[in-house]
């Protein structure tokens, strides 16, 4: 008959090891458990790595390891990252403060025996500190910063030409980048003709473009297949395929120039990087923010927008241009509706277009009335 009242070792510290430094060991072994814990669920290694480094960082600024920790200092440390000449965003700090919980939750589970260990070897044992009454609630659906948002036809032409302008100039001058500058000027306008994501786009190899047997006109670049798509819950990234639109042909033909003629210039492998380097690498995400930035600055762009503006930007004009919202859903890649509703901010002109509809509906051809 089982002993209800047993409870386990965990199994970090059934060696037969003697720590120099106790309290260090027992929060490696509590981290090394966690991971593990995590890894079996099916989560990514990166996402238990990147849980283990805030726990380290909270525990460093506490200065006391987890069967010591109160609800204040939780609060503390919430306190001091919402301070300073950077606070984080709401959101930033309620995922902090998930992990925390998470870990907690982990350590108070008598099935895997830390509380009773720290018991037997400090006098106290772990306890949860986040609740209700000192963690952020989530209560609207979108906390971003509200001048974030897409781009304006007048806008997005503005910076489409100043990219153009660039790779000219360069060449005018002599200079040696107008290839690259050719490249970045594509790498943004592919990320807004597909409506993909920084690490989306940079990540493609050119097997990634695909055919589409319902658009032949557009020959090999028919769609994109995405393989880095932002995952859920550290499940590791998700794919999907991004089918080109008619009203991006000019896009469109720009990357299929690319594939066939430019990009055979940096001497690359036909299967690799569909945007590589003069060093044969891949585009980092950092140099296609600073690329965004130089083009937004000197057109007098706010420096609000960033790249993902573009993406917001595809979103925004399938509404408008008619698009069912379930097709602009899967083409964008996001799990619910709810999402692609908060990157949706539909201009004057679709607005005024919407009225007029609704005013033709009733009083018929509104030209005879004041309603214009």
């Amino acid at each position: 008959m089982s002993d209800s009242s047993f409870v386990p070792i965990p199994f970090q510290l059934r060696q037969n090891i003697v720590p120099l430094h106790e309290e260090k060991f027992m929060l490696d072994s509590m981290l090394d458990g966690w991971a593990e814990q995590q890894a079996s669920r099916g989560l990514e290694r990166k996402t238990a790595a990147t849980r283990a480094k805030l726990i380290r960082r909270f525990q460093e600024f506490t200065e006391t390891y987890p069967w010591e920790w109160t609800s204040s200092d939780l609060e503390a440390f919430s306190v001091h990252l919402l301070s300073g000449r950077r606070p984080l965003a709401k959101s930033t700090l309620r995922a902090y403060q998930t992990m925390i919980r998470m870990f907690c939750d982990y350590l108070v589970d008598d099935r895997y025996g830390w509380r009773r260990a720290c018991s037997d070897r400090f006098g106290t044992s772990p306890r949860q500190i986040c609740h209700d009454w000192n963690t952020v609630v989530h209560l609207v659906e979108y906390e971003g910063r509200p001048q974030r948002r897409a781009l304006s036809y007048d806008e997005l032409e503005r910076f489409f030409e100043a990219a153009d302008e660039r790779v000219l100039r360069i060449q005018r001058a002599g200079k040696k980048g107008a290839l690259a500058a050719l490249r970045d000027s594509l790498i943004f306008k592919t990320t807004y003709a597909f409506g993909l994501r920084r690490a989306e786009v940079a990540g493609l190899d050119v097997p990634d473009l695909r055919s589409n047997p319902s658009a032949p006109a557009f020959g090999t670049c028919g769609a994109v297949y995405v393989r880095w798509g932002k995952g859920s819950r550290g499940s590791g990234p998700k794919r999907r395929t991004v089918l080109a639109l008619a009203e991006y042909s000019w896009a469109v033909e720009g990357l299929a120039q690319w594939v066939t003629s430019d990009r055979e210039h940096y001497g690359a492998a036909a299967s690799g990087p569909l945007w590589p380097t003069e060093r044969n690498t891949r585009v980092s995400l950092r140099y296609l923010d600073q690329r965004f930035a130089e083009i937004r600055d000197g057109i007098g762009l706010p420096p609000e927008l960033s790249l993902h503006a573009l993406r917001h930007t595809y979103v925004t004009n399938l509404i408008e241009w008619g698009y069912a919202e379930r097709f602009v859903q899967d083409q964008v890649g996001h799990a619910y509706a709810s999402t692609t509703a908060i990157y949706t901010s539909v201009g004057d002109d679709f607005k005024t277009r919407v009225v007029a509809q609704s005013l033709a509906s009733i009083y018929g051809n509104t030209d005879d009335h004041e309603f214009r």
